[in-house]
């Protein structure tokens, strides 16, 4: 503290005091349960005694920060104390987003954990890896599960296999553990896998997977986006990062676009400075994010905190809604496939079982139960041509490139998500032309039935009556 004056001296002791006072709460929220960190955050009566009484956390949508004197300045600048500065860098909205989401993630795990949000999930994608890859040297390599979306697939292919040189080992078989061990190796520096993927829906042991990446000192990122932490905590596992696009499931809505990386402290790697092994968010934070720019709209991250207080409650819905639409695809004679974690067909679905739980399920139910999320994908019958004339019918499910919707939407990956990637990335990352995903809302699931047994009707030849209308129509 020597080379700086007494005026900023006492910012950075007023910087402490506030350090502590967050630390202290928490660490209060730490014992709370999912729904009350879920609904509360790290926003009190303190914080809202501060913002006019506000009970809800306040949007801050100004871009920069006012300082007192050019002393809190050089402070805040050097990051000597707790300060948002610039909406870039930080936000006090986003705050409570970024602190929130460190303790939803880190529920039940015994360490400590930060988060940093950011402007999309492919932001965060990229801010989680790209730290590992700089000054990429001959023979630096990623080991990365080839089921994983469209997005991600592209980022590493072509931006960091392409444009920089690394090599990409892809995993074809998730659960097969000795292609990951077989594909590791001296010049390795991350270990990447999504789980449940999207759209194949493939599951990877978590645990398993870290124990493989730690015992070679390189850290497991999982992007955990289809789960959320109302059903899978990675960090619990073994996981040293896990990112997320807060789009999906966490903003339900669909209102905001965001991300999120959130790590555990002391990450597993002998790579970058000893901040960074520390505090991965917060290194990724204050420097790299700082000078990418990625950073995620103070609307977009009121939004998210909006709808995260229901983030439990809704994934058990949408799950058990998810579980029914499955149970009736799988068992459509127009349907070759159905992939879905919660089906006793699913390759994967003992794995699924040991690591997808309604978190604090026994509260409600008596016993832990599992949920699988509200994702699925099914093969239609007839190939592509098929799966577009069914795509093609749906009258109340949505046709986007969107998932985690409060609303049933559908994509068909291989001429939307994954197109990009071509016929031999897509045969690699298990998506077949025939391939529909769906999204499984908020709606009643009979509903949802409904309408893709209306849809899925256009393929049968079969002619049923009507006894009421006396009218023919095809099923």
């Amino acid at each position: 503290m020597s080379e700086y004056s007494d005026g900023v001296a006492e910012y950075v002791a007023r910087g402490e005091a506030m350090a502590a006072a967050v630390a202290a709460r928490r660490a209060l929220m730490k014992t709370k349960k999912f729904d009350t960190i879920a609904v509360h955050g790290v926003y009190d009566m303190q914080a809202a005694a501060a913002n006019q009484g506000s009970i809800i956390e306040p949007g801050y949508l100004s871009s920069a920060e006012h300082f007192e004197n050019s002393d809190h300045m050089e402070a805040a600048l050097a990051y000597l104390m707790p300060a948002w500065v610039y909406s870039r860098i930080a936000n006090p909205t986003v705050h409570y987003l970024e602190e929130t989401l460190a303790l939803l993630e880190g529920y039940g795990f015994d360490g400590d954990v930060s988060a940093v949000a950011t402007s999309s999930g492919m932001a965060a994608v990229f801010m989680a890896t790209n730290p590992f890859l700089e000054k990429p040297e001959q023979g630096t390599n990623i080991v990365a599960s080839a089921r994983c979306y469209g997005g991600t697939f592209m980022l590493f292919g072509e931006r960091y296999g392409a444009e920089r040189g690394i090599d990409i080992r892809w995993v074809r078989d998730p659960l097969d553990l000795n292609e990951w061990a077989e594909k590791i190796d001296g010049e390795t520096r991350l270990v990447y896998g999504e789980t449940p993927s999207n759209p194949s829906l493939s599951i990877m042991d978590i645990e398993a997977v870290a124990n493989i990446a730690h015992a070679a000192g390189l850290p497991l990122i999982v992007d955990s986006t289809v789960a959320t932490p109302a059903l899978t905590r990675p960090l619990n596992l073994g996981a040293d990062i896990v990112v997320h696009s807060t789009t999906k499931s966490m903003t339900s809505s669909g209102f905001a676009i965001g991300g999120a990386v959130v790590a555990r402290h002391g990450i597993t790697t002998d790579i970058g400075p000893e901040e960074m092994r520390d505090n991965f968010a917060m290194y990724v934070k204050l420097l790299p994010f700082r000078d990418h720019g990625p950073g995620i709209s103070p609307f977009n991250a009121l939004m998210t905190i909006n709808d995260l207080r229901t983030l439990r409650h809704r994934m058990d819905f949408v799950s058990t809604s998810s579980m029914k639409v499955a149970q009736y695809l799988e068992s459509h004679d127009m349907v070759d496939r159905v992939a879905y974690p919660g089906l006793e067909s699913m390759p994967g679905h003992e794995v699924a079982n040991r690591s997808m739980w309604l978190v604090d399920g026994v509260d409600d139910y008596g016993t832990e139960v599992n949920r699988y999320g509200h994702l699925l994908s099914f093969e239609v019958k007839g190939g592509a041509t098929a799966a577009r004339q069914v795509f093609d019918e749906f009258e109340m499910i949505w046709r986007a490139t969107d998932l985690g919707r409060i609303k049933s939407v559908a994509t068909i990956p291989a001429i939307s998500t994954h197109q990009q990637q071509g016929d031999e990335g897509r045969d690699l990352a298990s998506v077949p032309p025939n391939l529909i995903r769906l999204n499984v809302g908020g709606e009643h699931p009979d509903d949802v039935i409904a309408d893709l047994d209306r849809a899925l009707a256009v393929l049968s030849k079969r002619s049923v009556v009507l006894p009421a209308a006396g009218r023919t129509t095809h099923r």
